[in-house]
């Protein structure tokens, strides 16, 4: 007698999360995965949490093997951090659409134009461009980092939506953006708000940085996903209107069962953060891939542009990447 699907699904599930935890165990592995994950890969990670969190784990952990459960520019922080240790991405092809829409061809290009503007550049991007770049940013300290510069002039890379809402908190200066952009957070539009807000009128609405100009309008507070749980939990709100990646409820609702959360749209959802499957973190584990390196000239000249921003923002040298 053959069981129902859902049966068969829940039984082959928990046979992998089994075989995980075995080899995580013979390997000294430990996995960190990204809020955006599917919620099992969240319920099985070691750490999960938003690009500071999971880059503080990378640095803290004393495993030899680092399973990323995320997408490749945070493995290669991961890496960056940890050259001595084995940073694995289960999915090869889990690449974040917006940090291919900058190359460090393309920024030498741009630095010609403006030979007085620094470039700052944003964490969600390549380790090749990060050392092209003379500070990093996140997108909880984005500001900052821009005032910090004497520069009057500002290039921006890659996200024009953060660099656009940088500018309208450092007037002062001009900021240069990239016309690249998050693929997953611009497909949420200024109606899809204003049709969640008649519906849940008591609600707050949270949005990340990388929205539209017009949907940050709307917003009664923006902020990196980390700052959207810190908020939250200090809210006197009981329903939000979260305009940010799918991902981000499992973990809201699970640290505040007595609150309730809205996606304005079924859009929000990143596709290549969803390509990670129990399957593959077994698959990874069992054959130790796939393995993510960054080779030691880019990887001093990009940490050297983080560590930059870390002097502004007065972290832990530590720290290497921020709020995603």
């Amino acid at each position: 007698m053959m069981l129902p699907k859902e049966d068969s699904d829940i039984k082959y599930n928990e046979a992998l999360k089994k075989k995980i935890a075995r080899l995580k165990k013979k390997h000294n592995a430990v996995i960190i995965a990204h809020n955006y994950q599917r919620d099992e890969i969240q319920e099985i990670a070691d750490v999960s949490g938003d690009s500071l969190a999971l880059s503080q784990a990378a640095v803290r952990t004393d495993a030899k093997i680092i399973v990323f459960c995320g997408v490749d520019f945070m493995a290669e922080s991961a890496s960056i951090l940890n050259p001595n240790k084995k940073v694995l991405l289960p999915v090869k092809e889990a690449g974040c659409p917006m940090a291919d829409m900058i190359t460090p061809e393309k920024l030498r290009a741009m630095r010609r134009l403006y030979p007085d503007a620094a470039v700052v550049c944003y964490v969600n991007s390549s380790a090749e461009v990060k050392a092209e770049s003379d500070i990093a940013c996140t997108s909880s300290n984005a500001v900052a980092v821009v005032k910090s510069l004497p520069e009057q002039k500002i290039i921006f890379v890659p996200d024009k939506n953060l660099g656009r809402y940088v500018q309208t908190k450092v007037p002062e200066k001009q900021i240069i953006v990239w016309e690249g952009f998050c693929p997953t957070h611009i497909r949420v539009q200024g109606e899809d708000i204003t049709k969640t807000k008649n519906l849940h009128l008591g609600a707050e609405i949270l949005a990340h940085p990388e929205c539209n100009p017009e949907v940050l309008d709307l917003a009664d507070h923006i902020c990196s996903t980390g700052g959207m749980f810190n908020y939250v939990k200090k809210s006197n709100s009981k329903e939000f209107i979260i305009a940010t990646e799918c991902g981000l409820l499992y973990r809201l609702q699970k640290e505040n069962p007595d609150k309730k959360f809205y996606i304005p749209t079924p859009r929000l959802l990143c596709a290549t953060m969803k390509l990670t499957t129990l399957g593959w973190v077994a698959h990874s584990l069992e054959n130790l891939v796939y393995e993510i390196k960054v080779a030691d000239e880019i990887r001093e000249r990009a940490k050297r542009t983080l560590d930059r921003m870390l002097a502004v923002t007065g972290e832990k040298k530590e720290v290497i990447l921020a709020s995603y």
